[in-house]
């Protein structure tokens, strides 16, 4: 494994009784990032991925003077490296709302590119197209990243998280993979074959499951951020809020031993080569069937559901005990989750697994494939399944997903009421609500500003600045009232 860099595990000051209360529970920051793929179809002549993002980026360059900024609902709009449009969630306390301003992303991605074809269409002709997809890896076979965020308590050794999350991560993907159609067949996850090493603090000169880079966004002596890079970017809504509630709940049990100075149990679950790990849950359809080789020296037979079980037991088990746990998420039922999580895993057993194609992305792509052979589509080509999978993942104008939808074939969370609120609202209870009121003022008295996660910066009409260290507090200071004051 390689070194990690850490800047210390425990605190170098005092921390305040707001910020040691909230370290003391299991209150949690969640967000996602979406690196969005892009391409155009049907043009008399070539149209590149970056002419075509700097076109969909066009109006926010004109109106804020940068292809970096954040918008009313909190979140962040940004081109980044490559060229690759990118929306990252405004700050949420609570699976559901990360899931609803992800998903408020995508109408978003979809509301730019719809108004760039428009435009590119009377430069390349009537036929050009535009695609942006939510996924990780495109039929050129170049990856993209989707990028959760999880605030971790300061005291947890990164060590702890590479030994005792990793093989939880890489065996969730049961049931939160976007499923691929590779060279050598179907697979699981997107991300498997594109993930260099395990834990590294790099971001562009390799892809780690996780990464290190100290960026806490937070009160650095008392917390640090997550950043997890294996998952998938999901267009099932159920799987976005399970691979959210169910990395939480193994968190706080490593949390919990971390306060009480104790192992948490899950040490014993490493593998002793996460990159091989990974490509076989990958491989493995039935989830039962792949054998790991585990840091320990013995082997562990049952595939991913054997792994995901022993976290489930855990997790049930410390839920039982720690009452205040299943409180810790204000609008998800933490018992629902579990139940969900149980359900799941035993379909997977007892080889029923396909009653959740309307909840597991993958598992949906592939039994819609073979609906397609059995239907006497056996001359379905390679190319022609990428094409269906693309389809699937494509915001702007894909069909597939959107068919399935209003079928009933995928299951809805979260209906249009909530995610048009969410495009324009940011979630109550984090300080994205104190941003978001902030940019909506300053955008209506076309005042001059800057923002990031933890700052907000007025330069006209008159220059102030304030910084919003705590992204659990949602209350405004006085100096957040005054500067409001300033632009009304």
């Amino acid at each position: 494994m390689p070194q990690l860099r850490d800047s210390g595990n425990h605190s170098t000051t005092p921390l305040a009784g707001r910020t040691l209360d909230e370290v003391r529970s299991f209150a949690r920051i969640f967000g996602i990032e979406t690196e969005y793929g892009v391409s155009v179809t049907g043009a008399d002549r070539t149209c590149d991925a970056g002419q075509t993002a700097m076109m969909m980026f066009q109006p926010i360059v004109a109106e804020v003077r940068s292809t970096n900024t954040y918008i009313e609902n909190g979140s962040r709009l940004y081109l980044d490296v490559g060229s690759h449009p990118e929306y990252a969630t405004a700050e949420a306390r609570d699976p559901m709302d990360a899931l609803a301003l992800d998903i408020a992303g995508e109408r978003v991605m979809r509301d730019l590119a719809m108004d760039a074809q428009r435009r590119l269409r009377a430069m390349f002709g009537a036929g050009a197209t535009v695609h942006v997809f939510k996924n990780n890896v495109d039929s050129a076979g170049h990856s993209f990243g989707c990028h959760e965020n999880y605030l971790v308590r300061r005291f947890v050794p990164l060590k702890t998280i590479e030994h005792e999350l990793l093989p939880f991560l890489i065996t969730r993907q049961l049931f939160t993979g976007a499923g691929r159609v590779g060279e050598d067949g179907f697979q699981i996850t997107q991300r498997a074959d594109f993930l260099d090493e395990a834990v590294s603090s790099a971001t562009t000169r390799s892809r780690p499951m996780v990464n290190t880079r100290d960026e806490p966004h937070a009160d650095p002596d008392a917390f640090r951020r997550l950043h997890v890079i294996i998952g998938d970017s999901n267009r099932s809504q159920w799987a976005t809020m399970m691979k959210l509630a169910t990395t939480h709940l193994v968190l706080c049990v490593i949390e919990q031993a971390g306060r009480e100075g104790r192992e948490s149990g899950f040490r014993r679950f490493a593998f002793a080569d996460a990159s091989a790990a990974n490509h076989a849950v990958s491989r493995d359809l039935s989830g039962v069937e792949a054998s790991f080789d585990m840091a320990d020296g013995t082997v562990l037979h049952g595939g991913a559901v054997a792994v995901q079980e022993r976290y489930l037991d855990a997790v049930e088990r410390f839920v039982e005990d720690h009452p205040q746990a299943s409180a810790s998420l204000p609008r998800t039922d933490v018992h629902e989750v579990i139940r969900q999580w149980k359900e799941v895993l035993q379909a997977f057993r007892s080889g029923t697994s396909a009653m959740f194609s309307d909840r597991i992305d993958w598992i949906c792509k592939r039994r819609l494939f073979e609906a397609l052979r059995r239907r006497g589509a056996d001359d379905l080509s390679h190319g022609k399944l990428e094409q269906l999978d693309m389809d699937y993942h494509d915001v702007a104008n894909g069909t597939l997903y959107v068919s399935l939808c209003r079928r009933g074939a995928m299951r809805q969370l979260v209906d249009e009421t909530r995610v048009s609120e969410a495009r324009v609202t940011p979630p109550a209870d984090t300080r994205a609500s104190l941003r978001g009121r902030f940019i909506r003022l300053a955008e209506s008295r076309d005042a001059r500003y800057s923002c990031d996660w933890t700052r907000l910066s007025l330069t006209s009409p008159k220059r102030m600045e304030m910084m919003l260290i705590d992204p659990f507090d949602a209350s405004p200071s006085d100096r957040f009232r005054a500067m409001m004051e300033t632009m009304e």
